[in-house]
C-alpha cells in the first residue's frame, strides 16, 4: 500500500457510519437496501459511504442476480501499520534534497578552508560536523591514538572533545588495539549505551 492509498483509507475510515458498514460486510455480503435497514440510514446515504469505501479500495462490488452486492477487501485490512510506515514516502526524493542542502548549510557556517571555525551546540549540526571528520579514516584501519589525536587536530585545535564525542556518536570506536572508524555493522542497537570511557 503506497502512502497515498494509506493516507486515503486513513480518510474514509473517520467516519463512523463508514465503520458500520464495514463491521456489517464481515459478517456478509451486502447490498444497499439491507444496509441502510441494517444502519438505519437512508439508501443514498449508504450508496454515498460504499462509494468512498470503494475509491479507498476497502470494499469491491459485484452483482448477484438483480443486486449489486458490496465485500469487504480482506487484504487490505490484513497490511499492518508499520507496513504501511515503512513503505518509502511519495516525498522521499525531496526530503534528500532538503537533507542535503541542510547538511550543506552547515558545513558552509561551520569550515572554512577546510578547517573547523566551531564547535557546534546542536547535537544535529555537530553530528553533520563529526560525520565530515570521519571521511578522513579508512574503514577497517586500527590507529593510534596518537593518529586520531593528529587527524583531527587538522580540522579542530580541541582534539580531545571532539576524539570523545565522535566516540559517543559512534563514529569512532576504542578498544585497547586502538581506534577504528565505525561502520553500520558496528553500531550499538539503539537503547544500550556506549560505555566506553575516555
Amino acid at each position: 500500500m503506497t502512502e497515498t492509498e494509506a493516507i486515503g483509507l486513513f480518510k474514509c475510515l473517520s467516519d463512523k457510519s463508514r465503520l458500520q458498514i464495514l463491521k456489517s460486510l464481515v459478517v456478509e455480503d451486502m447490498y444497499v437496501e439491507r444496509l441502510a435497514e441494517r444502519l438505519n440510514l437512508t439508501a443514498p446515504t449508504i450508496s454515498f459511504h460504499l462509494k468512498k469505501l470503494t475509491d479507498a479500495g476497502a470494499v469491491v462490488s459485484y452483482k448477484s442476480q438483480y443486486y449489486t452486492m458490496y465485500s469487504l477487501c480482506k487484504d487490505v485490512f490484513m497490511t499492518s501499520i508499520l507496513d504501511i510506515i515503512k513503505e518509502e514516502s511519495d516525498e522521499a526524493t525531496l526530503q534528500a534534497q532538503r537533507e542535503a542542502q541542510y547538511r550543506q548549510k552547515v558545513m558552509d557556517a561551520f569550515f572554512e578552508y577546510g578547517k573547523l571555525k566551531a564547535i557546534p551546540a546542536q547535537r544535529k549540526k555537530k553530528r553533520i560536523v563529526f560525520e565530515e571528520i570521519a571521511k578522513a579514516f579508512a574503514f577497517g584501519r586500527v590507529y593510534t591514538e596518537r593518529e586520531v589525536n593528529l587527524i583531527i587536530a587538522d580540522y579542530h585545535d580541541d582534539f580531545c572533545t571532539i576524539r570523545r564525542d565522535m566516540i559517543a556518536e559512534q563514529l569512532l570506536t576504542r578498544n585497547k588495539d586502538g581506534y577504528r572508524r565505525v561502520c553500520d555493522a558496528d553500531k550499538i542497537p539503539d537503547g544500550e549505551e556506549n560505555r566506553i570511557v575516555e
